[in-house]
């Protein structure tokens, strides 16, 4: 197995304005940062905005689109692993979110994909539960275990520390430690044996 430190993409899906999306994916980036086998890139969706007309099926995006997917496209192609960063938005996950996912095909293929959801009083686990399906067609491998808030937006406080520390802690821990163990698995196999989609 290599020793080499995986790259994980943390994806900040919300784009809304005021959005609380920042404030969860800070805390969960700190979780993975202590982490020796992890190098963390945050891929901001509202810092690296993406068009939303596609081109006709078949032809390659024009020149500004091929400059936006620039911003992001070799980050998810470089992630040897991904965690999600969703809120719920009538019982699913942001447009930019599924805007994101569509633009690449390869970038998803034979990777773990976590989640860290946030919502009401479901904590955006129905988003997670959509976000499962389509990742399954692009041949990603999704983390059973997730990090979920529950009507939390008063339970971070201004140094975004949790006031469920230990318990919140302990789920991200759970869910690095299996998207880990697929990464490793995943990275290896394809390193012995290109993936066949």
């Amino acid at each position: 197995m290599s020793q080499t430190p995986l790259k994980l993409a943390i994806i900040v899906g919300s784009i809304r304005e005021g959005r609380f999306g920042p404030t969860v994916a800070k805390w969960f980036t700190g979780q993975a940062a202590q982490r020796e086998d992890l190098t963390v890139d945050v891929v901001d969706l509202a810092e690296t905005p993406l068009p939303t007309v596609f081109p006709a099926f078949g032809q390659p995006p024009g020149e500004e689109v091929e400059r936006q997917l620039a911003a992001v496209s070799p980050r998810l192609a470089a992630a040897d692993a991904f965690v999600i960063v969703t809120p719920e938005y009538n019982h699913s996950f942001p447009a930019s979110l599924k805007n994101a996912i569509d633009w690449h095909n390869k970038e998803w293929h034979a990777k773990p994909v976590g989640f860290v959801s946030y919502g009401g009083v479901s904590g955006g686990l129905r988003a997670v539960e959509q976000l499962r399906v389509v990742l399954a067609e692009l041949h990603a491998v999704t983390i059973r275990d997730t990090v979920s808030f529950h009507n939390s937006w008063g339970d971070f406080g201004v140094d975004g520390t949790h006031r469920d520390g230990e318990g919140c802690e302990a789920a991200a821990k759970t869910m690095l430690d299996q998207l880990t163990w697929w990464a490793h698995a995943l990275r290896d196999a394809k390193a012995a044996r290109p993936y066949a989609a």
